[in-house]
Protein backbone atom coordinates (compact mmCIF):
# COMPACT_ATOMS: atom_id res chain seq x y z
CA UNK A 1 0.00 0.00 0.00
CA UNK A 2 1.44 3.41 -0.92
CA UNK A 3 0.94 6.46 1.44
CA UNK A 4 1.00 9.62 -0.18
CA UNK A 5 1.68 13.02 1.47
CA UNK A 6 1.29 16.16 -0.17
CA UNK A 7 3.32 18.68 1.31
CA UNK A 8 2.31 22.77 1.28
CA UNK A 9 4.29 24.76 -1.52
CA UNK A 10 6.84 26.48 0.23
CA UNK A 11 6.46 30.25 1.13
CA UNK A 12 7.86 32.69 -1.26
CA UNK A 13 11.52 34.36 0.02
CA UNK A 14 11.39 38.11 1.65
CA UNK A 15 12.10 40.59 -1.01
CA UNK A 16 14.82 43.09 0.51
CA UNK A 17 17.68 45.10 -1.92
CA UNK A 18 20.72 43.73 -2.67
CA UNK A 19 18.93 40.31 -2.39
CA UNK A 20 19.39 39.41 -6.30
CA UNK A 21 23.04 39.98 -6.05
CA UNK A 22 24.01 37.83 -2.67
CA UNK A 23 21.69 34.98 -4.21
CA UNK A 24 23.76 35.30 -7.46
CA UNK A 25 26.82 34.75 -5.48
CA UNK A 26 25.59 31.85 -3.27
CA UNK A 27 24.44 30.08 -6.54
CA UNK A 28 27.76 30.24 -8.10
CA UNK A 29 29.73 29.81 -4.71
CA UNK A 30 28.76 26.64 -3.55
CA UNK A 31 28.72 24.54 -6.61
CA UNK A 32 32.67 26.12 -7.28
CA UNK A 33 33.61 24.99 -3.95
CA UNK A 34 32.97 21.53 -4.91
CA UNK A 35 35.04 21.84 -7.84
CA UNK A 36 37.32 23.12 -5.89
CA UNK A 37 37.46 20.36 -3.62
CA UNK A 38 37.74 17.87 -6.38
CA UNK A 39 40.73 20.04 -7.87
CA UNK A 40 42.61 19.85 -4.57
CA UNK A 41 42.17 15.81 -4.50
CA UNK A 42 45.23 13.84 -3.25
CA UNK A 43 44.96 11.34 -5.57
CA UNK A 44 43.42 10.87 -9.39
CA UNK A 45 40.13 11.10 -9.38
CA UNK A 46 39.93 9.85 -12.75
CA UNK A 47 36.38 9.85 -15.14
CA UNK A 48 34.37 11.30 -11.60
CA UNK A 49 36.58 14.23 -11.95
CA UNK A 50 35.11 15.80 -15.30
CA UNK A 51 31.57 14.16 -14.28
CA UNK A 52 31.04 16.23 -11.11
CA UNK A 53 32.71 19.55 -13.07
CA UNK A 54 29.85 19.30 -15.32
CA UNK A 55 27.10 18.16 -13.04
CA UNK A 56 28.32 20.92 -10.71
CA UNK A 57 28.59 23.47 -13.68
CA UNK A 58 25.11 22.47 -14.73
CA UNK A 59 23.39 22.82 -10.88
CA UNK A 60 25.21 26.53 -10.86
CA UNK A 61 23.60 27.82 -14.00
CA UNK A 62 20.20 26.35 -12.78
CA UNK A 63 20.61 27.89 -9.07
CA UNK A 64 22.12 30.73 -11.06
CA UNK A 65 18.56 31.31 -12.89
CA UNK A 66 16.61 30.78 -9.84
CA UNK A 67 18.41 33.50 -7.96
CA UNK A 68 18.19 36.08 -10.57
CA UNK A 69 15.17 35.79 -12.26
CA UNK A 70 12.93 33.61 -9.78
CA UNK A 71 14.28 35.45 -6.85
CA UNK A 72 11.37 34.64 -4.86
CA UNK A 73 12.05 30.98 -4.99
CA UNK A 74 15.66 30.89 -4.17
CA UNK A 75 16.48 30.18 -0.73
CA UNK A 76 20.28 30.55 0.41
CA UNK A 77 22.48 27.59 0.92
CA UNK A 78 25.12 29.77 2.80
CA UNK A 79 22.48 30.80 5.84
CA UNK A 80 21.06 26.62 5.76
CA UNK A 81 24.40 25.27 6.53
CA UNK A 82 25.69 28.12 8.75
CA UNK A 83 22.69 27.14 11.21
CA UNK A 84 23.61 23.53 10.82
CA UNK A 85 27.19 24.09 11.96
CA UNK A 86 26.34 26.29 14.30
CA UNK A 87 23.96 23.80 15.97
CA UNK A 88 26.92 21.41 15.91
CA UNK A 89 29.07 24.44 17.55
CA UNK A 90 26.67 25.32 20.37
CA UNK A 91 26.34 21.40 20.79
CA UNK A 92 29.89 21.39 21.34
CA UNK A 93 30.94 23.55 23.52
CA UNK A 94 27.78 22.48 25.50
CA UNK A 95 29.43 19.39 25.71
CA UNK A 96 32.64 20.87 26.34
CA UNK A 97 31.05 22.55 29.57
CA UNK A 98 29.29 19.71 30.72
CA UNK A 99 32.94 17.48 30.94
CA UNK A 100 34.38 20.70 32.57
CA UNK A 101 31.68 20.42 35.30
Amino acid sequence: MWLLVAREPRPDAPDWPGRRVLAAVDAVVWPLLWVLVLRHAPGPVGLVGPLVVAVAALLALGRLHRALWVNHRYWFTTWRWAKVLGGMLLLGALLKLAMLA
